[in-house]
């Protein structure tokens, strides 16, 4: 079905028409964010002719998320598999064996599977969200060795994609690793669809999640006023005021990212100390809408009208609780390992990463590389380096299996 939006313009991005409390809603916001498609959000419940539209659409039904593509196509309540299917993005791969499966289409990922393919060694990607992984998503990047200006995530995971692609690497996007077993000489892949592949060796190259704070509110307001990525949902904030939360290099750099829109961008840190680098300091102390507080930490967020009201912090110097109120929220406090398919398998360390000897996890054939592994340095460039090692290691390993 084909129609102009409520404004009577053919959309030139993609809209999506729905409410904050909306689960479907979030969860397509997360997939286009994810794969780094521009969307538009309209809230139907702050925009009358916006729930007059859906309302259209839907025979007089107020059903969401209804999304419009550029093309003037409209999903409605679409899974993750339709907006997959309406992207073109390659879900299933045209074996059921390859020599290496790569769990993962980061930086890591990718750099192991073109080494991989160079070889000769028929190597399947399998990535849950975008090519790229969180470099991908990144603003830019300006200590890769080798782009001396810096670059954007977007150009760089575009750019390392058709590397892989170039020596016959197979991809698939939006398609999530459920269990991995060992059956014989080979090792089992399952992936959400049911569909099972086999491999002689597999690398986890998982990567870490963002961190949460886990405290009150937090959890009803994730996709709706707190988020975990500047450059996915910081468009939103055109003209307010946001938080950071997270006094390292992340927080500083996303923070400074979000000053292209919001019109405050402050940081808070729970130390005492910052953590960011001193360039990433000075260019923050040089931003006259930007201002970073120590020793505070965040307690809670109260919800009002289901968005975020204020938000509770603590002064740890002095025991105060004060209120604070802005727009948004960005939270930037770490990382969590991606190793649940090996939690009770592998061998972790206190932190859940993944330990290794000369790249292998404690499972035979079943290797790890990038942030996903213990002793990661957490940098675009170090995933890199981990992949292409990850590779040899590979590769040695097949010679003991005589071949």
């Amino acid at each position: 079905m084909k129609k102009t939006d409520h404004y009577n313009r053919e959309p030139s991005s993609v809209m999506i028409y729905s409410t904050v409390w909306c689960p479907d809603c979030k969860r397509a916001k997360q997939f286009f964010g994810e794969q780094r498609i521009q969307y538009t959000n309209i809230d139907i419940e702050q925009d009358e002719k916006a729930m007059a539209f859906v309302e259209e659409i839907n025979d007089g039904k107020r059903i969401i998320p209804t999304i419009i593509f550029p093309d003037g196509e409209i999903l409605v309540e679409p899974s993750n598999v339709d907006l997959a299917r309406k992207l073109n993005l390659k879900t299933q791969a045209e074996r059921t064996y390859y020599d290496v499966i790569t769990v993962g289409g980061g930086p890591a990922g990718l750099t192991a599977a073109l080494y991989l393919a160079r070889e000769g060694i028929d190597t399947l990607v399998i990535e849950k969200a975008g090519l790229g992984g969180q470099a991908g998503i990144t603003q830019e990047i300006e200590n890769f060795p080798g782009f001396d200006e810096g670059i954007s995530g977007a150009e760089f995971a575009d750019r390392l994609t058709r590397q892989a692609h170039r020596f016959g690497v197979e991809t698939l996007q939006s398609q999530e690793v459920t269990g991995i077993e060992r059956e014989g000489q080979y090792l089992q892949v399952q992936t959400s669809d049911e569909t099972c592949y086999c491999a002689r060796a597999v690398l986890l190259t998982t990567g870490a999640s963002y961190r949460r704070m886990n405290i009150p509110g937090e959890e009803e307001l994730i996709g709706t006023n707190i988020h975990f990525c500047a450059t996915c949902d910081g468009a939103f904030y055109q003209d307010k005021k946001v938080l950071v939360i997270g006094g390292g290099n992340s927080g500083f750099e996303e923070g400074l990212f979000l000053t292209r829109f919001a019109r405050q961008v402050d940081i808070v840190e729970f130390t005492p100390q910052l953590r960011a680098s001193r360039i990433l300091q000075d260019k923050v102390a040089g931003k006259e809408n930007m201002h970073v507080t120590t020793n505070h930490a965040v307690k809670e967020f109260k919800l009002k009208d289901k968005r975020l009201g204020q938000i509770l912090v603590e002064d740890r110097s002095t025991g105060e609780i004060k209120a604070w109120e802005y727009d948004g929220v960005f939270i930037f406090i770490g990382l969590t390992p991606n190793s649940t398919l090996v939690k009770d398998s592998a061998e972790l360390d206190q932190w859940g990463f993944i330990k290794t000897d000369r790249m292998m996890s404690s499972l035979e054939g079943i290797f790890a590389a990038g942030d996903v592994r213990s002793g990661a340095t957490k940098q675009a460039a170090a995933a890199a380096g981990e992949g292409a090692t990850a590779a040899l290691m590979i590769r040695e390993y097949f010679q003991t299996l005589g071949g």
